[in-house]
């Protein structure tokens, strides 16, 4: 029998650039003080794995967008970015 695929989108949330990250910065700092110099900066996101089962590719990176921006996202703090995986 036949496995039929689905669709995966994946949403990554971060923060915009110049919003104060306290926890991206203690973790640099931490970085730097077990000898990992190299490391400039640090920059944490989240990401969201969304399996809309048998639905079609662009129908759900529409539906995509809009939970990233209705839900997922502070959009005044915060950009996302969407990507279609493989399944």
């Amino acid at each position: 029998m036949e496995e039929k695929s689905s669709v995966i989108v994946e949403v990554e949330v971060g923060l915009k650039k110049g919003v104060l990250d306290p926890q991206a910065k203690a973790i640099a700092q931490a970085l730097g003080s077990l000898g990992f110099a190299s490391v400039r900066d640090v920059v944490l996101s989240k990401k969201f794995s969304l399996d809309f089962g048998e639905q079609d590719s662009e129908k759900s990176l529409l539906e995509a967008k809009e939970i990233a921006e209705e839900l997922l996202t502070n959009m005044v703090i915060e950009n996302y970015s969407i990507t279609l995986k493989d399944s």
